[in-house]
C-alpha cells in the first residue's frame, strides 16, 4: 500500500479522528466532539491517506504561533498500519513543513513513541525541571 500526506484541514475525517482520539487514545478519551472541532480549528491539521481508497490512516495536530513555538499533539496512527512507516513518513513530513519557520522550540509529550520522536531531533530537555504545567 502507499500512502498520502495532507496539511488541507477540509480533507480531514473528523468523525474519524474524533473517535480515534476519544475511545482509542490513551490521553483523550472521552474528549468531546465540541472540544475536538475546537482544537482543531485553531490548529494546524496532518493526516495520511491510503492512496486507493482514500481512507484516512494517521492524523496529528500542530499548535503553533508560527514564530516562535509550537505544540506536537494528538498523533494517532491507526492499528493496521502501525509499523508501516505511516507514523514516520507524518513527522517526517510536518516537521520539514515547520522548518521554514525557524522555531526556537518545538515540544510534545509521549508515553511510548520516544524513539520515533528522537528520529526527528526530539529528546528530554536538558532542564526539565524549567518545564511546569497546569493540570
Amino acid at each position: 500500500m502507499t500512502y498520502r500526506f495532507s496539511d488541507d484541514t477540509a480533507e480531514m475525517d473528523r468523525d474519524l479522528i474524533h473517535h480515534w482520539l476519544s475511545v482509542e487514545s490513551y490521553w483523550a478519551v472521552g474528549r468531546s466532539r465540541e472540544v475536538q472541532d475546537a482544537a482543531m480549528d485553531g490548529s494546524r491539521n496532518f493526516g495520511m491517506f491510503d492512496e486507493q481508497t482514500g481512507e484516512q490512516v494517521a492524523y496529528a495536530r500542530v499548535i503553533t504561533d508560527a514564530a516562535t513555538f509550537a505544540w506536537l499533539c494528538d498523533v494517532f496512527v491507526t492499528p493496521k498500519v502501525r509499523g508501516a512507516g505511516v507514523g514516520v513518513t507524518l513527522i517526517e513530513r510536518i516537521v520539514a513543513q515547520l522548518e521554514p519557520l525557524a522555531l526556537k522550540r518545538m515540544m510534545l509529550v509521549t508515553k511510548d513513541a520516544h524513539g520515533l520522536y528522537e528520529k526527528f531531533g526530539f529528546a528530554v530537555p536538558a532542564e526539565p525541571e524549567l518545564i511546569m504545567a497546569r493540570m
